[in-house]
Order: C-alpha cells, then sequence, then structure tokens
C-alpha cells in the first residue's frame, strides 16, 4: 500500500455506495462510488424468499423504497418492481433493490467489497454467497462482515478461502485478541471509529489483521483515521475522502 508521510494511503470504501449523495446500496449509489475514484464498496445483504443475495440494509424495504413489507417475504421480481431511488431524490426515480451478482458485474475487478451480512436466514444465506463468490471470481477481492460472528464462523466452515471481518462496536484494550472470541481465521477489525484510539491500531496491524473503519464522514475525523493509520475508511462520502488524499503527494 502507498504511504503519504510515511501514513498508509485507506482504501476508500463507499459506505453503501456514494450514500451521502445517492440513494443507499443502489446501482446509482454504487456508480457514483466509482466517479469519486473509490477504490472499495460496503453493501449490506438479505436473502429473498426464491433464494436471491439482495443488496439492502434493513430486514424491511419500508424506508429505502416506496413499497413495504419484509424482505425475506418478497421475491426478486417483487422486491424490484418497487422504486428505491426516489424517496431520496426524484432524479433517483426508477432505481431498484440491486441484486448482490449486479453489483458485482457492475464493479471493476480491483474494486474491493465488504459484502457486510444483516440476516444471515437461519444458515441459508451463507452457502449461496460461498457459491456466487466462486462462480463471479470474487474470492480474493470481497470482504465478508457481520455483527453476527457466527454466521462468519459458518461461511469460513463452508470455503476457508473466504475472507470475514469482525463488526463491532466495543472500547477495548486489545482489539487483536477479538478473532480468538470469534472462533475462527480473521482477515480484518471493522470497529467504530466513535471508540477507537490511536493506541488502538497497533496490536491489530501488528497481528497480521487489516483496520477498516466505520463510518467517517467529516474531513476532520478522516484526517484523524490517515493519521492512525487505518488500512481502509468507510464513508458516506467517497469523493470528499479522495479531495482529502489528493493534497497529499502520493497517488494510489
Amino acid at each position: 500500500m502507498d504511504t503519504v508521510s510515511n501514513k498508509k494511503v485507506p482504501i476508500i470504501f463507499a459506505h453503501r455506495g456514494a450514500s451521502g449523495e445517492a440513494p443507499e446500496n443502489t446501482l446509482a449509489a454504487f456508480s457514483l462510488g466509482l466517479e469519486q475514484g473509490c477504490d472499495g464498496f460496503e453493501l449490506d445483504v438479505h436473502l429473498s424468499k426464491d433464494g436471491e443475495i439482495v443488496v439492502i440494509h434493513d430486514d424491511t424495504i419500508d424506508r429505502t423504497t416506496n413499497g413495504s413489507g419484509k424482505v425475506r417475504d418478497m421475491t426478486v421480481e417483487q422486491l424490484q418492481a418497487v422504486d428505491a431511488g426516489a424517496w431520496f431524490d426524484e432524479k433517483y426515480k426508477g432505481e431498484v433493490i440491486p441484486r448482490l451478482e449486479e453489483v458485482f458485474d457492475l464493479a471493476p475487478p480491483e474494486i474491493v467489497i465488504n459484502v457486510e451480512i444483516k440476516g444471515s436466514c437461519e444458515g441459508k444465506l451463507e452457502p449461496i454467497l460461498v457459491e456466487l463468490l466462486k462462480r463471479k471470481g470474487r474470492l480474493d477481492t470481497v470482504v465478508v462482515s457481520s455483527f453476527d460472528w457466527k454466521s462468519l464462523k459458518h461461511l469460513k466452515q463452508l470455503e476457508p478461502a473466504i475472507k470475514v471481518g469482525l463488526l463491532y462496536n466495543l472500547n477495548l484494550d486489545h482489539h487483536e485478541h477479538l478473532p480468538a472470541a470469534a472462533g475462527t481465521e480473521v482477515y480484518s477489525l471493522h470497529p467504530n471509529m466513535k471508540r477507537w484510539e490511536p493506541k488502538d491500531i497497533t496490536g491489530p496491524q501488528a497481528a497480521g489483521l487489516q483496520v477498516y473503519g466505520w463510518t467517517i464522514n467529516q474531513a476532520e475525523t478522516m484526517t484523524e483515521a490517515i493519521e492512525m493509520g487505518m488500512d481502509g475508511i468507510i464513508t458516506d462520502y467517497p469523493g470528499r475522502l479522495k479531495a482529502l488524499l489528493k493534497g497529499t503527494p502520493a497517488s494510489r
């Protein structure tokens, strides 16, 4: 990874796409993230009634579409029949809830995709995700994260090559000990930036763990995360972070 003033240049993760400026978890938001120079996407997934992995944060469609109902009770056809863009701005009218495969198809091969499992559906989602990652050749460029660490352990049992990341909101002294609690090999830690201190990063990185902080939107906090040496920054405003990094002599 490049360095700037002896600091790492972090991976810019567009959180639910460039969700500060476009409707979250839509192809429009991911496309805008690419336009703004992001290096990766962060997105959320659930399983539809007919066994497709769809990209949406909540377990219902009520907040981010003009429809209502639980994601797991609806087929992909039903889910994509509702409008997922107009609630944000009329110019995004017609955006739909994408399938994860559609996001993979949109993203260039080098884009890192952080897939957050929101609902495992009693273990039904994980094998479908494994099959999709293999079929799309995404094992090397996807990190699967979750607050449900048992789901991540299940994934690693199904396919040891999958990279998993622990999502959490804890105030700890030794973050590098968390993989032992998860009971599986871990690639990355995904802490709430609000609970992070500069001293907390050295232990995990010395243990070979990547550290991806969320959700970092203000220039002051972005600068703080860069100075800490975070490996990745998850932000609603990838363009803002890209512009901040352009003020440094390094380029990606």
